[in-house]
């Protein structure tokens, strides 16, 4: 098990700055990730918020594509917010025209679930694992769960919608928990790529 493992950020699109911080702060070695071999030198990776189609095209255009879903089949410890959560589904409702998923959890994704940009919001979440009370969700043009497989452990909801869940080494989040400054989520997905290395 190591005690400082190497957590890379997908760093194609996105707040990719906040996740480094939070990894770093939950005792992780903390790595932009952009190229096939960087992919290859991390204990586990983050998929940031931001918009999920552009994150899936340029995961194409930079050859990471197929090795992400390689690395996620293979087991590798991954964590997608918002934007990283709909990439970790097996499945979008109304994807995209070219929309490419990473996969991984069991799950089918509505986009944009909550709301355009205008109505972001921020409330507080109770997340199963994460100790010490509810964490601050910040909410922008977020995505909810519609349903989950047999193997998939829902995590938290929010207004009746599943808004987080595992499955295995998989974790995601409908919410950003890295832009409030409380990083206990980031520490719980740490502690999971310590288990798993």
């Amino acid at each position: 098990m190591k005690s400082n493992p190497v957590v890379g950020v997908l760093a194609l699109q996105g707040d990719v700055r906040e996740h480094l911080i939070a990894l770093a702060v939950a005792d992780a070695t903390a790595r932009e990730v952009r190229r096939p071999e960087e992919l290859a030198e991390v204990d586990g990776l983050v998929v940031p918020g931001g918009e999920s189609t552009t994150i899936s095209k340029l995961a194409t255009l930079f050859g990471l594509l197929e090795p992400l879903r390689e690395r996620i089949a293979d087991g590798m410890p991954v964590y997608g917010t918002c934007a990283g959560m709909i990439l970790l589904a097996d499945k979008i409702l109304d994807p995209r025209s070219g929309q490419e998923t990473l996969g991984g959890i069991d799950m089918i994704v509505r986009r944009n679930a909550f709301g355009r940009q205008n109505e972001s919001f921020e409330t507080t979440v109770h997340v199963d694992g994460v100790e010490d009370g509810p964490v601050e969700g910040v909410f922008i043009r977020a995505p909810w769960v519609e349903s989950v497989g047999a193997e998939v452990e829902v995590l938290a909801e929010h207004g009746g919608h599943i808004v987080a869940v595992r499955q295995k080494n998989a974790l995601a989040t409908s919410f950003h928990p890295e832009l409030t400054g409380d990083h206990r989520v980031h520490a719980m997905f740490v502690d999971m790529v310590r288990a798993a290395s």
